[in-house]
Order: C-alpha cells, then structure tokens, then sequence
C-alpha cells in the first residue's frame, strides 16, 4: 500500500509541472518538493517514539513470564556500570542490580579507584554490614587502585581490624602507595596476589600551604605519619625499621614474587598449567 501511495503522489507531482505551464527549474523544484514529502512518510513498521524494540530473547522470555502469571518479570539492561539480574529471596520477580552491589552479597569487595573520604565511609559501611551479618564468614577485598589519602586509609585499615570476620585481600593490578598499606594489613595468611600484578611503597607526601608556622605544624605531623607507617609495615612485613625507612624513601616497585618475599603478600596465586586456556 505505501508503494502505490508513493507512486501516485509522485504521477500526480508531474502532472502538476505540465499542466501549470512552469519553466524547467520551476518544475524540477516543484517535482524535488513532492518526492521529499513523500518519502518522509512513515511506514507502519518504524516504531514509535519512546518504544525500544526488544531482542528476540528477551521477548520470549517476557512472553514466557507472561504466560505464567508474572508481570515486569524482565527488563531491559540499563544503559551504564554493568548489571546482572537478581531475584530478592521471597520476591517474584527478578530487578538489574549493578555488578558491585550484587558483588557485595557475596561479601567481595572492590577498592578500585584513588582513596578518598567518601570512597573510605563507603567500604567502611559495607565491612561493618557484612560483619554484623555473619562474622564466620570472610571478606574478600580485591586491590586495584593508585592510592590516595592517608587518613582515608588509615580508617579503612583501622576498621579491617576492628571488625571480626577476616579481610583477605587480593591484589588485581596495581596496589600503589596506601593501597599496598591496605593489601599488607589484610589477614596474615590471606594476604594475596595475582602473578601479573604489582606493588608500590613510598613515604607520604604533603602540600602544605599558609603561614611559616602552620607549615611547621603540618610538616611535623607528616613525619609523625610516616614513622607509624614505617612501624606498622615493620610489624606486617618483618622488615625492620631500618629497611623500611630506606625502601620507602623513593617510589619502589615490585613484582607480586618480589612482594611476597618482602612480605607484604603471603602468596602468589599461580595459574595451573594444566587448567589454563589461554594457551
């Protein structure tokens, strides 16, 4: 039907240039007019605005929901941080929850991004949810981050040991200045790293600004920082103080084997050989 409706506005269109005695260009522009009003007609097919087609899969699957008796059973994914279906214990149906916070039900933890206050309260508040919730159970703590504020720091190390369930960190990629802190203050014996990844330790940095005095202050309390650093990654290492003043004096690099033989990891989890696909 749209065919012959096209093609019957465009006979027309040139009928029009003959019979109303128009010079060539007159009737070229008028002809060029008919055939866009035309073609910007909207075949019943196109959807309509507002309405996303479905795929074919998850079609089927709210046809299924829908013979069953459920409604709104399955979404669409949202568009964004990655998310998985969950089904809430004694729900009907089943919600898109971001991939982190369906991570957080299984008590597995990501410190991916600079330290700061906000992104401390937050694991803060997740640890002592999962504590509260069952303490025999552990906390995995997966570590891929560049650092970022001490204090901030300190407080997420602070209530790792302040909680009961244990904390095993895992080092994925980078775990850079406070983050190795974090990685070697995890539970001893489950102080983890995968083979590609690396540490980096150095002393705390400071910008202070104001007057002679404040900067006095503020300088004073740096260095009283960095010797409780350096006391506490003794205690985790067994390095001594000595060592540790020496190591965190410039930015020094490891390897997860190096890591491990310096002590700020247990063990490296090596892939087997025989389990692995990739090669």
């Amino acid at each position: 039907a749209t065919f012959w409706l096209n093609a019957t506005v465009i006979i027309a269109a040139y009928s029009s240039t003959m019979t109303l005695g128009l010079s060539l260009l007159g009737r070229i522009a008028l002809f060029a007019t008919a055939l866009s009003l035309t073609f910007a007609y909207t075949p019943p097919f196109v959807p309509r605005v507002g309405i996303t087609p479905k795929a074919r899969g998850v079609a089927s699957l709210i046809r299924t929901n829908a013979h069953s008796g459920r409604k709104n059973d399955i979404k669409m994914m949202p568009i964004g941080v990655p998310k998985v279906a969950y089904r809430v214990p004694g729900s009907s149906g089943a919600d898109w929850v971001d991939i982190y916070n369906r991570l957080y039900r299984e008590r597995i933890i990501f410190l991916g991004q600079e330290i700061d206050d906000e992104l401390a309260n937050q694991i803060i508040g997740v640890m002592l949810y999962l504590d509260s919730e069952d303490t025999s159970k552990p906390i995995y703590l997966y570590i891929n981050c560049p650092g970022g504020s001490v204090i901030s720091g300190l407080a997420i190390f602070d209530c790792m040991n302040h909680i009961q369930s244990e904390v095993v960190t895992i080092n994925v990629g980078l775990a850079a200045s406070m983050a190795s802190f974090i990685l070697a203050g995890g539970s001893k014996g489950k102080r983890l790293a995968l083979p590609s990844s690396r540490i980096m330790i150095h002393q705390p940095a400071g910008g202070a600004q104001g007057q002679a005095e404040d900067i006095k202050v503020e300088a004073a309390q740096i260095m009283r920082i960095r010797d409780n650093l350096v006391k506490m990654y003794s205690m985790m290492t067994g390095q001594t103080t000595e060592q540790i003043t020496k190591d965190l004096d410039r930015d020094n690099f490891m390897s997860a084997q190096e890591a491990m033989e310096y002590g700020l990891v247990d063990r490296v989890l090596e892939i087997s050989r025989e389990n692995d696909t990739q090669l």
